[in-house]
Protein backbone atom coordinates (compact mmCIF):
# COMPACT_ATOMS: atom_id res chain seq x y z
CA UNK A 1 0.00 0.00 0.00
CA UNK A 2 2.66 2.37 0.91
CA UNK A 3 3.83 1.90 -2.60
CA UNK A 4 0.76 2.98 -4.05
CA UNK A 5 0.54 6.25 -2.03
CA UNK A 6 4.51 6.90 -3.36
CA UNK A 7 3.49 6.68 -6.93
CA UNK A 8 0.85 8.80 -6.44
CA UNK A 9 3.29 11.36 -4.43
CA UNK A 10 5.38 11.09 -7.25
CA UNK A 11 3.01 11.50 -10.00
CA UNK A 12 0.41 14.31 -9.08
CA UNK A 13 2.76 17.19 -9.53
CA UNK A 14 3.39 15.91 -12.72
CA UNK A 15 -0.11 15.66 -13.79
CA UNK A 16 -0.64 18.99 -12.28
CA UNK A 17 2.07 20.60 -14.40
CA UNK A 18 0.69 19.44 -17.32
CA UNK A 19 -2.74 20.96 -16.69
CA UNK A 20 -1.02 23.96 -15.74
CA UNK A 21 1.57 24.52 -18.65
CA UNK A 22 -1.26 23.21 -20.94
CA UNK A 23 -4.37 25.50 -19.70
CA UNK A 24 -2.46 28.43 -18.83
CA UNK A 25 0.58 28.99 -21.18
CA UNK A 26 -1.41 27.27 -24.31
CA UNK A 27 -4.65 27.14 -24.43
CA UNK A 28 -5.22 30.78 -22.89
CA UNK A 29 -3.57 32.99 -25.09
CA UNK A 30 -3.90 30.56 -28.24
CA UNK A 31 -7.89 30.89 -27.71
CA UNK A 32 -7.93 34.72 -28.56
CA UNK A 33 -6.67 34.50 -31.95
CA UNK A 34 -8.81 31.65 -33.46
CA UNK A 35 -10.93 32.95 -35.80
CA UNK A 36 -14.09 34.00 -34.21
CA UNK A 37 -13.36 34.30 -30.65
CA UNK A 38 -14.35 37.66 -29.62
CA UNK A 39 -13.06 38.90 -26.56
CA UNK A 40 -16.21 37.92 -24.68
CA UNK A 41 -16.41 34.90 -25.81
CA UNK A 42 -12.85 34.09 -25.16
CA UNK A 43 -13.45 35.48 -21.79
CA UNK A 44 -16.45 33.32 -21.27
CA UNK A 45 -14.53 30.48 -22.02
CA UNK A 46 -11.34 31.45 -19.90
CA UNK A 47 -13.77 31.79 -16.89
CA UNK A 48 -15.17 28.09 -17.39
CA UNK A 49 -12.06 26.79 -18.31
CA UNK A 50 -9.87 28.35 -15.16
CA UNK A 51 -12.63 27.12 -12.60
CA UNK A 52 -12.47 23.87 -13.96
CA UNK A 53 -8.34 24.28 -13.68
CA UNK A 54 -8.52 25.87 -10.10
CA UNK A 55 -11.21 22.87 -9.13
CA UNK A 56 -9.01 20.49 -10.02
CA UNK A 57 -6.09 22.07 -9.00
CA UNK A 58 -7.33 22.07 -5.06
CA UNK A 59 -8.18 18.48 -5.54
CA UNK A 60 -5.00 17.55 -6.70
CA UNK A 61 -3.51 18.96 -3.86
CA UNK A 62 -5.27 17.55 -1.40
CA UNK A 63 -4.31 14.50 -3.19
CA UNK A 64 -1.06 14.93 -2.49
CA UNK A 65 -1.19 16.19 0.81
CA UNK A 66 -2.79 13.21 2.17
CA UNK A 67 -0.16 10.96 -0.51
CA UNK A 68 2.88 12.65 1.54
CA UNK A 69 1.74 12.31 5.30
CA UNK A 70 0.55 7.98 4.14
CA UNK A 71 3.93 7.54 1.82
CA UNK A 72 5.89 9.05 4.85
CA UNK A 73 6.17 8.74 8.57
CA UNK A 74 7.45 12.12 8.60
CA UNK A 75 7.58 13.95 5.52
CA UNK A 76 10.83 15.77 4.64
CA UNK A 77 11.28 19.62 5.36
CA UNK A 78 11.35 20.44 1.52
CA UNK A 79 8.61 18.74 0.49
CA UNK A 80 6.59 19.52 3.20
CA UNK A 81 7.95 23.51 2.36
CA UNK A 82 7.15 23.30 -1.41
CA UNK A 83 3.56 21.77 -0.62
CA UNK A 84 3.07 24.73 1.60
CA UNK A 85 4.06 27.18 -0.97
CA UNK A 86 1.59 25.34 -3.45
CA UNK A 87 -1.51 25.54 -0.92
CA UNK A 88 -0.66 29.15 -0.29
CA UNK A 89 0.22 29.87 -3.69
CA UNK A 90 -3.71 28.76 -5.42
CA UNK A 91 -4.79 29.73 -2.28
CA UNK A 92 -4.17 33.64 -3.43
CA UNK A 93 -4.65 32.93 -6.92
CA UNK A 94 -8.36 31.50 -5.90
CA UNK A 95 -8.85 33.94 -3.19
CA UNK A 96 -7.07 36.59 -3.95
CA UNK A 97 -6.64 37.21 -7.82
CA UNK A 98 -9.69 35.69 -9.67
CA UNK A 99 -12.55 37.49 -8.02
CA UNK A 100 -11.08 40.32 -9.72
CA UNK A 101 -10.69 39.56 -12.59
CA UNK A 102 -14.16 37.44 -12.31
CA UNK A 103 -15.61 41.36 -11.49
CA UNK A 104 -13.32 42.88 -14.29
CA UNK A 105 -14.58 40.03 -16.81
CA UNK A 106 -18.15 40.47 -15.66
CA UNK A 107 -17.95 44.33 -16.95
CA UNK A 108 -16.47 43.57 -19.74
CA UNK A 109 -19.18 41.00 -20.88
CA UNK A 110 -21.83 43.98 -20.10
CA UNK A 111 -20.02 45.84 -22.32
CA UNK A 112 -17.76 48.05 -20.33
CA UNK A 113 -14.37 48.97 -22.22
CA UNK A 114 -11.85 48.58 -20.09
CA UNK A 115 -7.84 48.86 -19.98
CA UNK A 116 -6.09 45.53 -19.88
CA UNK A 117 -5.67 44.45 -16.07
CA UNK A 118 -2.44 44.15 -13.79
CA UNK A 119 -4.38 41.59 -11.77
CA UNK A 120 -3.90 39.04 -14.92
CA UNK A 121 -0.64 39.60 -14.88
CA UNK A 122 -0.28 39.24 -10.84
CA UNK A 123 -2.14 35.63 -12.21
CA UNK A 124 0.49 34.74 -14.68
CA UNK A 125 3.41 35.40 -12.34
CA UNK A 126 1.58 33.39 -9.74
CA UNK A 127 1.20 30.86 -12.85
CA UNK A 128 5.04 30.84 -13.50
CA UNK A 129 5.74 30.44 -9.76
CA UNK A 130 3.43 27.15 -9.22
CA UNK A 131 5.23 25.66 -12.30
CA UNK A 132 8.59 26.09 -10.68
CA UNK A 133 7.41 25.11 -7.23
CA UNK A 134 5.72 21.58 -9.43
CA UNK A 135 8.51 20.80 -11.01
CA UNK A 136 11.01 21.31 -7.72
CA UNK A 137 8.38 19.19 -6.02
CA UNK A 138 8.61 16.54 -8.46
CA UNK A 139 12.26 16.36 -8.26
CA UNK A 140 12.31 16.30 -4.85
CA UNK A 141 9.33 13.67 -4.23
CA UNK A 142 12.02 11.63 -6.61
CA UNK A 143 14.96 11.97 -4.94
CA UNK A 144 13.10 10.77 -1.51
CA UNK A 145 12.10 7.60 -2.71
CA UNK A 146 15.27 6.89 -4.99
Amino acid sequence: MNQWWISLQVLAPAFWLGMVVAISFLEAPIKFRAPGVTIPIGLGIGRLVFRALNIAEVAVLVVLWVATIAAEATPTAAVRNLLAALTIVLAIQVAGIRPPLSRRSNRILAGEELPRSRAHHLYVAFEVVKVIVLVWLAAATVAVHI
